[in-house]
This record gives structure tokens, C-alpha cells and sequence, in this order.
């Protein structure tokens, strides 16, 4: 379990904020809104994981950006403000360069909201969540949760094994690994295959799914989460009363428009970024709170 302070409240907080951030970076393709959630996912993202989030966000996130920026030029050519032409005659338009970069850090940016989404959302906490309402999806979900990290570590513990009687696919001629890669795959079915139906009798051993049936949880929706549902709604309702107003309106098609910035509309920008940066918020404050005691 992350020791992020974001993460010790409670579950019903976590998956809001992931799915408000999430709905606002897809559905308000509006650059500053975009630039503000980018920042906040990789923020965090960096307080979650550390050098590896850099890593994966550097070398990984910002090429297929790229990639999808470059793809919307290439086959999309709407748009009124001609830049020039193809030697195959299509037009390069500002329209689909402007869509493409947006497009792209969308993805992007939502790409890093999941990432930090999986660090926080952990398998009994979707249990505990949608467990009464859709007991047997939210098992499978929780099960896909905990698929790869588990996958990984039996594959290692597999491999050390074969490692240790000479079968390991790392050593020996072209078809000898091949040999051992297989065997190594036929085991890692095989006890997946078993894990599965072991977890499945033992959750139908337990009564998993019945009607009336309780169980335990040690999330308790507390005075602090009340605090912060109270913060979190009030932003809700003000970004709602913003964007009735037409402040984060951004158009592409045909021709680029935006309502700007202004003296009316930086305050609501502003309440944008503190939703983003909110789990990063309640860390710093965490962390100055321990440094004061």
C-alpha cells in the first residue's frame, strides 16, 4: 500500500477525483485546462512512483504524444487556415495542428491519471466499493488489478526456479531457450489457471455475492473525509457555474476560437488547478505538518 497521503482517505474520495479529473482532461479540450492537468498528473505520478514515473513519462509518454500529434496532421485536414500543402496536395491547416497537439496531450496526460490511479485504487478498495452492487464484476476487476504485479512476481519466482535446474531461457542454442521459454509460459498458465479457480471457490466458500451476507471493512468515511468532500464539492459546484459561463470554451472547427483569459475567468483556471493538484496539496501539507511535530 502507497504511503501517499491522498491515499489514506477514503475510497469513495479517491475514485471522485480520479473520475473528475479524468472526465475534465477528455471532455474540456481547452489548452490551459490540458497544460494544468499534465502538470498535475506528472506531479504526482512523481511523488507515487519516483524515478520510474520520470522514466516512464520522459521516455515513453512524450514520443507517443508526439506520434499522435504527428498522425493528426498526416491524415486530417480540416479546418480554414491553410499553412501550406503536401507534395500529394493535402493541405496542412493550423486546425488539425492545434486538434493534434490537444488530442495528444489528452491521451497522454489521461495515460498518467491511470497510471497514478493504479498505485492508489488497489484491489480492496474497488471490492469494498462495488462489491454489494456488482459483486462478481467488481471480483473480476480486483483480480485484473492485482493480474500483472502478481503475474510478475510468479513469472521471477518461476524463472529463479528453472534458473536453478538449468532450464532457464537465457542460456544455450537458439532452440534450448526457446524450449525453456515455453516451459516457463506452460507453468505460468497452469498456476494461473489454478489461482483462479482456487480464488473462486474460496470466494464462494465464503459467501461471496448473497444476499444479506456482511463483511469487513476498515474504511470509515471520518471527520477528515468529510472536510475534504466538503472542499471537493464546493470546487465541483464552482467549475460547474464556470463552465455554464463559457470560461473554458476552446473550439477547433472550422476556425480556432477561445473565450482567453481574463479577470473573470482566472479565478475559475485557478480552482481548475487546485482540483488537479489536490492529492499533491494534501501531501505538501502532510509532509509541512510531520516537519512542524
Amino acid at each position: 500500500m502507497n504511503r501517499d497521503t491522498f491515499n489514506t482517505y477514503h475510497p469513495i474520495l479517491n475514485i471522485l477525483f480520479f473520475a473528475a479529473v479524468v472526465l475534465a482532461t477528455v471532455f474540456l479540450l481547452n489548452p490551459v485546462v490540458l497544460l494544468l492537468s499534465y502538470t498535475s498528473a506528472f506531479a504526482y505520478s512523481v511523488l507515487l512512483r519516483g524515478r520510474r514515473a520520470i522514466i516512464f513519462n520522459i521516455l515513453y509518454m512524450m514520443p507517443l504524444m508526439v506520434l499522435a500529434a504527428g498522425i493528426n496532421v498526416l491524415f486530417v485536414h480540416e479546418g480554414a487556415t491553410v499553412l501550406g500543402y503536401f507534395q500529394n496536395g493535402n493541405p496542412i491547416t493550423l486546425e488539425s495542428m492545434v486538434y493534434g497537439l490537444l488530442s495528444a496531450m489528452m491521451i497522454g496526460t489521461v495515460i498518467i491519471w491511470f497510471s497514478c490511479y493504479n498505485e492508489i485504487m488497489s484491489s480492496d478498495k474497488v471490492t469494498y466499493l462495488f462489491g454489494r452492487i456488482l459483486p462478481k464484476t467488481s471480483l473480476v476487476f480486483s483480480m485484473i488489478l492485482r493480474l500483472v504485479p502478481m503475474y510478475k512476481a510468479q513469472a521471477a519466482v518461476i524463472s529463479r526456479a528453472q534458473r536453478g535446474i538449468g532450464r532457464d531461457f537465457r542460456y544455450g542454442s537458439l532452440l534450448e531457450r526457446a524450449r525453456n521459454g515455453l516451459k516457463i509460459l506452460s507453468i505460468m498458465v497452469t498456476w494461473a489457471l489454478e489461482n483462479g479457480i482456487d480464488t473462486s471457490d474460496s470466494m464462494k466458500a465464503r459467501g461471496y455475492g448473497l444476499k444479506g451476507r456482511t463483511s469487513f471493512s476498515i474504511f470509515r468515511f471520518d471527520g477528515r473525509d468529510k472536510v475534504l468532500a466538503v472542499v471537493m464539492g464546493a470546487l465541483a459546484v464552482l467549475l460547474v457555474y464556470g463552465l455554464f459561463r463559457g470560461f473554458f470554451y476552446f473550439r477547433v472547427y472550422p476556425t480556432v476560437r477561445w473565450a482567453g483569459l481574463s479577470a473573470s475567468s482566472i479565478p475559475f483556471y485557478l480552482s481548475m488547478g487546485v482540483v488537479f493538484l489536490l492529492p499533491v496539496i494534501l501531501r505538501v501539507m502532510e509532509d509541512m505538518r510531520w516537519r512542524h511535530m
